[in-house]
């Protein structure tokens, strides 16, 4: 098969990582890449939420399928004219992209399937939204309504925390996706990923993973697109996933489906559990940043057979093969983020570093500059590794991590504390 796929970030560089070890992978193009992925695959240069240049492209390179991984064009319905042009994609139509495009969408699907989430109110009106906020009082959750490249949602435990956000959103600090907020009750304990492959009727769960959200050691901080993430969850047991997947996925696909929306690609469910009962926190609509990472890391090739299954509707037919491992990855990000950050540093060392079934070093905002590797984004590398224990992938991530040169760069060292 010729495959191409559409990103540049971590997530991206995981999925060709896998999907290139596939045998059914003849040719394997990624649309724009980065440094690390132009080091296993072909790199093009194509504005991917154009969805007419990308299907003429697919056309030009004999395409057989296309897997979208970011949100930005399933959001902008490319996967929509992509099935137009008859073309194989594995991700959501614009309208099913809506459960992540949207919160309150998904808040009114979640009410009609009678899944378990926060209590919460829609405002498209700042100061109704500051009464609402004044008459519930702190810790509460204040969420841009639209897409804000995971950083449009301010858990505020303080009330005026709370009400700063607000102003923050409808001032424009997120841009069009703050032009409605959801503000939600706070929800206390512990949070973790379900992933879910949907085919528009079948539903098949290929994993759990935790991510460390916050950009400081012991969850402080702001919010980030995610510090660092561990698979398997441990608190993600057998009894509350198939819990989840009754109470709250399953419903929801079925709703969706009734609407004339179903979902196709990948479910990212958010959760909270608290004395062993989910509840939604969000959906996003296709791999989490950096969960993707460690899933990526423990499907191996079996992630393009199962992506494939989903596209094609046979989910029926398919299951995944876990071995009995773990994996963590370690975000390298820029000095300053979340905040403003320098872009252009070199980063030095990744050569000496073995890259092999069980150590790999994910590219997420990198360029190439001849012999030079340099950064470009905020969240710059993902660091990832297995082991036949949490504790051996945590030892060997963070052995890479040391070797890794990069002054202009930090991270977290306590990533997996909530399971070790």
């Amino acid at each position: 098969m010729n495959i191409l796929i559409l990103g540049s970030g971590g997530r991206e560089h995981a999925l060709t990582w896998a999907v290139k070890q596939n045998p059914k992978c003849d040719r394997l193009i990624v649309a724009p890449g980065n440094a690390g992925i132009a080091q296993i695959a072909e790199c093009a240069d194509l504005d991917i939420e154009n969805g007419g240049a990308v299907a003429a492209f697919a056309e030009e390179n004999a395409i057989d399928f296309v897997i979208i991984g970011p949100e930005a064009p399933l959001a902008k319905g490319v996967a929509d004219r992509l099935r137009d042009a008859g073309l194989l994609v594995f991700g959501p139509s614009e309208g099913a992209a809506r459960l992540e495009a949207s919160k309150s969408f998904t808040k009114e699907i979640c009410d009609a399937a009678k899944a378990p989430t926060a209590g919460y109110g829609h405002f498209t009106d700042a100061e109704a939204a500051k009464a609402h906020i004044r008459a519930n009082g702190a810790p509460i959750v204040v969420k841009a309504d639209g897409l804000a490249a995971g950083k449009g949602v301010i858990v505020a435990m303080e009330e005026q925390e709370a009400l700063d956000a607000i102003d923050d959103m409808f001032g424009g600090a997120f841009g069009g996706a703050g032009a409605e907020v959801v503000i939600e009750e706070f929800m206390e304990g512990e949070e973790a990923s379900l992933f879910v492959l949907v085919d528009g009727e079948e539903v098949l769960s290929i994993g759990t993973a935790q991510d460390h959200k916050r950009v400081g050691e012991g969850d402080t901080g702001p919010n980030t697109g995610g510090m660092g993430a561990y698979s398997p969850a441990p608190v993600l047991s057998a009894e509350i996933e198939a819990k989840a997947m009754e109470e709250i996925v399953k419903p929801t696909m079925a709703e969706m489906a009734k609407r004339g929306v179903p979902f196709q690609g990948v479910l990212y469910a958010g959760l909270m559990i608290k004395d062993g009962q989910p509840r939604l926190v969000e959906y996003n609509v296709r791999f989490g940043d950096p969960e993707c990472q460690v899933l990526m890391m423990r499907l191996g090739a079996q992630a393009l057979d199962l992506m494939q299954a989903a596209a094609e509707g046979r989910l029926s037919e398919a299951q995944v093969n876990w071995a009995d491992d773990h994996a963590m990855t370690v975000v390298m990000a820029a000095n300053g983020y979340p905040g403003s950050y320098e872009k252009g540093t070199e980063i030095k060392g990744l050569k000496d570093i073995a890259d092999d079934s069980m150590n790999v070093v994910f590219h997420a905002g990198t360029k190439a500059d001849g012999e030079k590797t340099l950064a470009t984004g905020g969240r710059v590398l993902n660091v990832t590794a297995r082991g036949a224990s949490l504790q051996e992938a945590r030892d060997r991530a963070y052995a890479m991590v040391d070797a890794v040169d990069w002054p202009g760069g930090f991270f977290r060292k306590d990533i997996g504390w909530r399971a070790l």
